[in-house]
């Protein structure tokens, strides 16, 4: 199973230039059974990483472009009447696959939105009634541009709460940059990547993350970040249970990323700004991430 993950972490890293944080934050929600929000400006290559992740793992991969006119039934799928059967027939949507890109989610209207807070929890839709299991693994991967808010329905609190972390790849250095015109003539495409890791590797994969040990004190060290943000007297609105969840499950995911079979403080520090940071409400323009760093500098380590 190491050598899965090793191949997987270098089968993306043959598409996304220089990004091995952003890859390991990806394969952390991944692994950990939660989803990823990348808030980044265009072209920075989130598409690709939700393409390649696809193909690396042979799971089906589906894109959703939001807009202010998509209907809920364009993510969860409708029924069709049939005149030669006399009965309805369930068209599935995009929502049935393994991997599903939301690109800029935050153009589609609220009512559209909700429908994908069911799918993202319980991994399952209901159209007339009737619920309907998607395929497993579910990983849903949303983006949004966090400079353009032109047209936008900014995220509520329940729905950011669903996303167990936040990221950005950033623009490239100038050597990436460079490297990346090299591959584009090289010729090096996303379709020439293999599959290195089948479905079911995957769920192995998971029960063997939620196995990392935590230790008791890391737990509290957890916790303690955690409400400390509900009491900050620059935060309206602090970090759910979710969020504790949620963070534990990172820890684990991230420290077998890292070949431990056991968790430690530094694991907490790195993930803790990806997991909190879009749960809180700051006061009066704050920004999430200088909170959080101060409060991570605040809160002893054990």
């Amino acid at each position: 199973m190491r050598e899965k993950i090793d191949a997987l972490t270098q089968n993306l890293a043959q598409t996304i230039v220089g990004k091995h944080d952003a890859i390991r934050l990806v394969l952390v929600a991944l692994l950990a059974g939660g989803h990823a929000l990348l808030e980044d400006v265009p072209g920075v290559g989130k598409t690709l990483l939700a393409k390649s992740l696809a193909r690396s793992i042979d799971g089906k991969f589906q894109r959703l472009q939001c807009t202010p006119d998509l209907l809920p039934t364009d993510i969860t799928g409708t029924n069709i009447w049939n005149p030669k059967s006399g009965e309805f027939n369930f068209l599935p949507g995009p929502v049935f696959a393994n991997v599903l890109l939301a690109d800029e989610v935050n153009r589609s209207t609220p009512r559209t939105q909700s429908a994908l807070l069911e799918v993202m929890e319980e991994y399952q839709v209901t159209v007339d009634g009737v619920s309907r299991p998607v395929p497993s693994p579910f990983f849903a991967i949303a983006t949004q541009n966090p400079v353009e808010y032109q047209g936008t329905f900014p995220l509520p609190e329940a729905q950011m709460d669903r996303f167990m972390l936040s990221l950005s790849l950033g623009y490239p250095s100038e050597a990436e940059e460079l490297q990346m015109l090299q591959r584009q003539q090289e010729g090096v495409k996303i379709e020439a990547l293999q599959p290195c890791i089948t479905l079911e590797e995957l769920q192995q994969l998971r029960q063997i993350c939620a196995k990392v040990k935590v230790d008791a004190s890391l737990q509290q060290y957890i916790l303690e970040l955690v409400r400390t943000t509900r009491y900050d007297e620059e935060v309206t609105l602090g970090v759910s249970p979710r969020g504790t969840v949620a963070l534990q499950k990172a820890t684990q995911a991230f420290a077998f990323l890292l070949g431990r079979d056991y968790a430690i403080p530094d694991d907490v520090k790195f993930l803790a700004p990806h997991v909190l940071c879009h749960r809180l409400i700051p006061i009066g323009g704050r920004k999430s991430r200088t909170i959080m760093e101060r409060l991570l500098r605040s809160v002893p380590i054990p």
